[in-house]
């Protein structure tokens, strides 16, 4: 069997697969594809009183745009390679959704389960710092965001130490997003991604045409779903498509296990049974698999692998019986696997797409920063009372009287987190359309090499716009 390729090979292979559509200059698809900035760092931290070297990076792919963007992520796995090729999709995803940066990623090699907070602190600061340093961090530089491991705790950190060495800068709070709201984050980031991720699924269900090649009816309702990870991404996926769109959540994959409940899971209650217990095993009416992978493998309608990269690799993709896969992990596909789903026809949504709703709403942090003003704040009041005044006039006109609740829902005014949902909806609709309408002409064998035409398109067309190549 031939060996698996990493990570960043993936991407690579991806790249070349759709450069086959275009044609642009060697030079140029070539500078679109080489990471343009590489910065690896050692650094000692003392924990228990003894010093531990600390292996961290930040890798910028593109400058094709400024600043930058790309999550940071803390775990044992991290490498140079992995690095490299999520800093790579990251650029192609803020092509593909029209969100003005660069790709970038960091990451730092602990577990993070490992150390206390206070120690984490530490290393967040001390690395913060050292990107400082090296100028590869800021608002019109490079802007980090939470990542596996990571969340608005550690942004927040990492913002408390920018601010302290660079005191005074204007635009400062725009160096990081994911930021707590009360440190001028925005609502709605949490959710971001696993929300983006349900748009995506709700978008591509819609077209009759698409789902009757796979045998599904169109919309979400009732469409049975395996998730795997209980993460950010995994839990607000599964909640948002089971609360808001009245799909079943079957199985749950977690590293303790997996389990299946034919009937749906409630998510809230599995969280809390987690929280009490340590683990998602054992949950009231639901059983135990045998395996995690177990989970990836049952027959359902829509499979979300949103855990870590080369979950479905050529060694199991056979077994896989979905009829879409969305990715909320960033590669959790592996080439193998992919050109197995093509063959069996099942639909692919790529992470490049799917898990985009977290670099989207990261962009509308950054420029609620840039602004300095909370989105909603100048038109909330007007909007409510000029739709109030609509309400009475109608109601003057008909003589009939609209119920409170109706009143409260037409009359309501947007608040940041409606906007920021709205704007996402709007992204990932958008974005869908865009790689759709790619693959008809292109006749891509699936959207992901038509996603990475759309978005190599796009950057190439910025270079040219430079007039730094012809």
């Amino acid at each position: 069997m031939p060996k698996e390729l990493s990570f960043y090979e993936n991407v690579e292979k991806y790249f070349d697969k759709a450069t086959t559509y275009l044609k642009y200059d060697k030079g140029l698809l070539a500078q679109i594809k080489v990471c343009n900035s590489i910065y690896k760092v050692n650094f000692p931290i003392k924990v228990k009183g003894k010093v531990k070297v600390i292996e961290a990076f930040r890798i910028q792919h593109s400058h094709h745009r400024m600043p930058t963007k790309g999550g940071i992520r803390y775990s044992t796995m991290v490498n140079q390679d992995e690095v490299m090729a999520l800093a790579s999709l990251m650029t192609y995803k803020c092509a593909l959704v029209d969100v003005p940066f660069g790709g970038a990623k960091g990451g730092i090699k602990i577990n993070p389960k490992e150390y206390s907070e206070d120690v984490l602190e530490k290393i967040t600061r001390r690395y913060t710092a050292e990107l400082i340093k090296k100028n590869c961090i800021g608002p019109g530089i490079d802007v980090p965001a939470p990542d596996y491991g990571t969340g608005a705790r550690e942004m927040g950190w990492i913002l408390d130490t920018y601010m302290f060495m660079k005191p005074g800068e204007l635009d400062g709070y725009g160096c990081v997003t994911g930021k707590p709201v009360a440190l001028n984050g925005i609502r709605g980031r949490t959710e971001a991604t696993g929300r983006g991720v349900v748009y995506a699924l709700n978008t591509a269900c819609g077209f009759a045409e698409d789902m009757k090649k796979i045998g599904l009816k169109t919309g979400l309702k009732n469409k049975t779903v395996v998730v795997q990870g209980l993460g950010n991404v995994g839990y607000w996926a599964s909640k948002i498509i089971s609360e808001e769109y009245a799909a079943k959540v079957i199985s749950i994959s977690e590293y303790e296990g997996s389990i299946y409940n034919e009937k749906g899971i409630d998510i809230e209650k599995l969280v809390k049974h987690r929280k009490k217990t340590g683990s998602i095993m054992d949950f009231a009416g639901s059983k135990n698999l045998k395996t995690r992978e177990e989970a990836l493998e049952l027959e359902c309608d829509i499979l979300i692998p949103a855990a870590l990269e080369a979950q479905l690799t050529g060694n199991n993709a056979d077994k896989v019986k979905a009829k879409i896969i969305a990715e909320g992990a960033n590669g959790p596909i592996t080439v193998e696997a992919d050109e197995v789903f093509i063959k069996k026809g099942i639909m692919v949504l790529p992470d490049m797409y799917a898990n985009a709703g977290g670099v989207t709403v990261s962009y509308f942090e950054w420029l609620k920063n840039l602004s300095h003003v909370r989105f909603g704040r100048m038109n909330k009041r007007h909007q409510e009372e000029t739709q109030g005044e609509f309400l009475n006039l109608m109601e003057e006109a008909t003589g009939k009287n609209f119920s409170k609740k109706t009143r409260n829902l037409i009359v309501k005014g947007a608040d940041e987190v409606d906007l920021v949902r709205s704007g996402l909806e709007d992204t990932m609709i958008t974005a869908y359309l865009d790689i759709r309408n790619m693959q008809k002409k292109k006749k891509t064998p699936d959207l992901r090499t038509a996603a990475f035409v759309v978005a190599i398109d796009k950057i190439a067309q910025a270079y040219g716009s430079m007039g730094i190549f012809p």
